[in-house]
Parts: C-alpha cells; sequence; structure tokens
C-alpha cells in the first residue's frame, strides 16, 4: 500500500517533505510524547496525591500500576485492532479518550476513581501507540525516509519520558492535580490536527475473520502477566499466589498459540518470528527498558531518599539524558542508513552497559558532574542510538496490512520488560534492606539492583551480537515472516545474519 502523501519515488531522504507530512508526523509525535509524559511524570506526584486524597502506600502503587496494567495488557489486540478497522480511526478515538481520562484524573477526589481513570489512559495509550507506529511505517517509505521519521518519532517518545520528571516536579509544587490534566489539552490539540492531517487508511478487507478467542486469550494472558509480575514484590515471589499467578499465565499463553496456530485471522501470525531480526528487536525491546526502568527507579530513591534532593532536583539530574536525546532526532536516521540497526543497538547496549556500572560508584556525597553525569550522558547516548534502532528493525520487511500487529508486539515487550524488571529489581533491593535502615546500609542494598540493571544491558548486548556474528551476502533475503511474496526484509546487509 502507498500513502496517499508519498510515492515510491519519494523514499529517498533528499526528498524534500510537504507541510501536511511534517503535521502528520507531529501529531502521531504529539501522542507518543503525551504516552512516554504520562509514564514518568506521575511518579514524582505520588507523595502529594498520597496526602491529599489520604491513600495508603499500597493504593498509590495502583496510581502507576493502573497505567501499566491497561497499557501492557491490551498493546496487542490494539496492534490488531488498528490493521483490521483503520489505523486512522483507531488512532483518533483512542486518543480522544486519552484526553477526557486525563481530563476526569485531574478532577476526581477519590483514589478509586483516580486509578480508575489511570487504566483508561494506559487502555487508550495500548491503541494509540501501535496505530501511530504503524501510520509512520506506512505512510514513509521503507529506507532512509522511514528511518528518518522513526528517528524522530521515537526520539519524541525518550524526550516525553525524561520531560515528565522535570514537568512533574514542577507542576507538583502548585498541585499534582496539574500533572493529571495537562496531556488533555496536549491531546485535544493533536486529535483536532489529525483529524485534518491524517491520512485516510482503509478497513483491512481480505482478512479471515476476527481473532475473537485468540484476543481474548492474548489480553488475559498479557493484563494477567503485568498484575502479576506488579503485585509480586508484595505478596511474595514464592508465595502460592504468585506462582499459581504465573502458572496460569504459562497454561493462557499455550492455549494462545495453540489457537494462533490455527486461526486463519491470527491475532499475532507467529510466522513473523522466524525472521532473527525480529526476535532480536523484541528481545531488545524487554532489556532495553527492563533495564532503563529499573535504573530511573534506584536512582529516584537514591537522590531523594538519601541524598534528600527535592523533586525538581532530580528530575534535573536526569535532564542531560533527555537533553542528548532530543538534540540526536535529526542525525540517528542517517547514522542507521549507514551503519544499519545491529551495529547501532550494540554499541547502544555497550555505552548503556557502561553508564550503569559507573554509576556502581555512588556514595553518601557524591559530585555530580563527576559521580552522576558520565553515567546520564551514556544512558542518554545509548537511549538515542538504541530505541530508534529497534523499532527500525522491527517494522522493516514486514508488509502494510501487519504493520499494526508488529507494532503491537514492540509495545509489548517494551512495557513488559518494564513492568518484569521493575519488580526484579525492587524486590532485590527489599532482600538487602537492613533491619536496621542506615544511610549506609541502604545505599549498599541499592547496588544489587543496579548490578541486575547492568547485567540486562549485557544481556541486550549479547542477544544484539548474534546479529553480527555473520553477514549474509547482499543479494540473499531473509523472509521476515508475512504471508505475502513481497514481504522481503529489506535492511541493510550488516543487518542479515545467517
Amino acid at each position: 500500500m502507498t500513502s496517499p502523501l508519498t510515492t515510491p519515488a519519494a523514499a529517498s531522504s533528499d526528498v524534500r517533505w510537504t507541510p501536511r507530512l511534517w503535521g502528520t508526523l507531529l501529531v502521531l509525535c504529539a501522542a507518543m510524547f503525551l504516552d512516554a509524559l504520562d509514564v514518568s511524570m506521575v511518579g514524582v506526584a505520588l507523595p502529594s496525591i498520597g496526602s491529599d486524597l489520604d491513600l495508603s502506600t499500597s493504593t498509590l502503587q495502583w496510581i502507576v500500576s493502573g497505567y501499566i496494567l491497561g497499557y501492557g495488557g491490551l498493546l496487542l489486540l490494539g496492534g490488531r485492532t488498528a490493521d483490521l478497522l483503520g489505523r486512522r480511526q483507531v488512532f483518533l478515538v483512542a486518543l480522544g479518550v486519552f484526553a477526557l481520562a486525563s481530563l476526569l484524573g485531574g478532577l476526581v477526589d477519590s483514589g478509586p476513581l483516580l486509578i480508575a481513570s489511570r487504566f483508561i489512559k494506559g487502555l487508550s495509550a495500548a491503541f494509540t501507540a501501535p496505530a501511530g507506529l504503524s501510520i509512520i511505517t506506512t505512510t514513509f517509505a521503507e529506507g532512509p525516509l522511514r528511518n528518518r521519521a522513526l528517528s524522530i518519532y521515537t526520539t519524541c517518545a525518550a524526550t516525553g519520558f525524561s520531560m515528565g520528571l522535570v514537568l512533574s516536579g514542577l507542576l507538583t509544587e502548585a498541585s499534582w492535580r496539574l500533572t493529571m490534566l495537562l496531556p488533555a489539552p496536549i491531546a485535544l490539540i493533536a486529535l483536532l490536527a489529525g483529524l485534518k492531517l491524517l491520512p485516510r487508511s482503509e478497513r483491512e478487507k481480505d482478512h479471515n475473520g476476527y481473532d475473537i478467542p485468540g484476543a481474548v486469550l492474548g489480553t488475559a494472558s498479557m493484563l494477567l502477566l503485568v498484575f502479576t509480575v506488579v503485585q509480586a514484590p508484595q505478596a511474595g515471589w514464592a508465595s502460592a499466589r504468585t506462582l499459581l499467578s504465573f502458572l496460569a499465565v504459562a497454561a493462557l499463553l499455550t492455549v494462545f498459540v495453540a489457537v494462533e496456530r490455527r486461526s486463519p485471522g491470527p491475532l499475532i501470525r507467529l510466522g513473523v518470528l522466524r525472521s532473527g531480526n525480529q526476535i532480536r528487536a523484541q528481545l531488545g525491546a524487554v532489556a532495553f527498558f527492563g533495564s532503563y526502568v529499573g535504573f530511573q527507579f534506584l536512582t529516584t530513591l537514591y537522590m531523594q531518599s538519601l541524598l534528600g534532593w527535592s523533586a525538581l532536583h532530580t528530575a534535573l539530574a536526569f535532564l542531560p539524558a533527555g537533553a542528548l536525546v532530543a538534540v540526536s532526532s535529526t542525525k540517528v536516521g542517517s547514522v542507521v542508513d549507514r551503519f544499519g540497526t545491529q551495529r547501532l543497538i550494540a554499541a547502544g547496549f555497550a555505552l548503556m552497559a557502561v553508564g550503569y556500572a559507573l554509576f556502581l560508584r555512588i556514595s553518601l556525597d557524591p559530585s555530580y558532574a563527576v559521580v552522576i553525569l558520565p553515567s546520564m550522558l551514556l544512558i542518554g547516548a545509548a537511549c538515542a542510538l538504541v530505541f530508534p534502532s529497534l523499532n527500525i528493525q522491527a517494522t522493516n520487511g514486514v508488509d502494510d496490512h501487519e504493520q499494526g500487529m508488529v507494532s503491537g508486539l514492540l509495545n509489548t515487550s517494551v512495557q513488559v520488560g518494564g513492568a518484569v524488571f521493575l519488580a526484579v529489581v525492587t524486590a532485590v533491593v527489599t532482600a538487602g534492606a537492613p533491619e536496621h535502615a542506615t544511610a549506609r546500609g541502604v545505599l549498599d542494598s541499592y547496588r544489587p539492583g543496579l548490578m541486575v540493571v547492568t547485567g540486562v544491558a549485557v544481556a541486550g548486548l549479547l542477544i544484539t551480537l548474534t546479529g553480527l556474528r555473520t553477514r549474509r551476502p547482499r543479494g540473499s533475503v531473509v523472509v521476515a515472516g508475512s504471508a505475502s511474496p513481497q514481504s522481503e526484509e529489506r535492511v541493510p546487509a550488516q543487518d542479515q545474519p545467517v
């Protein structure tokens, strides 16, 4: 399918983008910016929310977990829905729901209602994220044009995540409600612009029906997995409740795979995972976001609980990483064109592992410039390289009618990775916490968590390196898994493993 905004001849990176093409990309970037912003912005506001609404710590956790549950649990369904019902329609409806839920979250005076609004926001993001990514991959021709668009798009996500920390520190000084309300007008503006600018997309006509059993099983398994991981630190990883819940997840996933293999119109066509590049992209997304979320969690605790820094001071400490990602937005696409995704992902994971390892030098009286800033800069450079490259690698060589499915799968890997490894890091830190808390003892309990984070980044590097062991001749082809004969994995030769 060729978008009305581009033609096959427009695949060159030298082609000048029209104002409408820029407008389309900006609308999609705004939605992704809001998704990432909402993940990070609420954390700093939690103490004020708890005090104002008289909520316990366990209830406050669900303000974060409710969003993750809706987002991570429904991404697979959101991606396939965009393919079947039309990407533009799904994106705009979900964006409108996101705006309304943001408004509701800023006005409620009840903990359960606030948690419900967060769940609805996560649910709507589960539809906007894969729909937005698939609009990009079907609007911009594969190659330099798409690489440039995806580098800008993913940079907006990383910038939103970083800016959420800074904005939450500023807004919470006035009222925590502003952190909930801020996304509403931005989402509304993006919605109105999207109605005018987004290209119309037809529903998939030649599909083999709707995979209702697969949708139910896939959604249920992802919801239960995220719920189990979120609750495991409280319930106990070895408790009967947690073990039975994981067993139920395994059973649901087993039945889900069996259903997908037999379904004429599966929610996820398992053949897409026959591509080594696709598998590495999905596992890389798990390791990338899982390690970063764990690092941010520990670093925030360290700065606020041990060093006594304010929320704003802590947010500004993360700013160099976000700024480095933001200024690199227009450059990453051309770097991918030259070196390929595998090399950039490997380089990014190496920088990330070194940055995490350097952070182990922290003390109770650190020099920011000497101890903390180098890690932030290395991690920022890593994010700038890894995140766009993972998106490009996952969507290259996939037919238009399956872009939503692959986009949903990639975003699911990101969210599940974040939920799983955050829970693991939390459990490791809790297990090492001293009975009689002293500043030195608490600091020492953080180090095993940082070592886990570093190990996850190293694992991501090792997974990526398996794609660099050998090279396939330029004329050879790896099928990305689509049933269409036109679907060949059109990636740089250095990204094609034997």
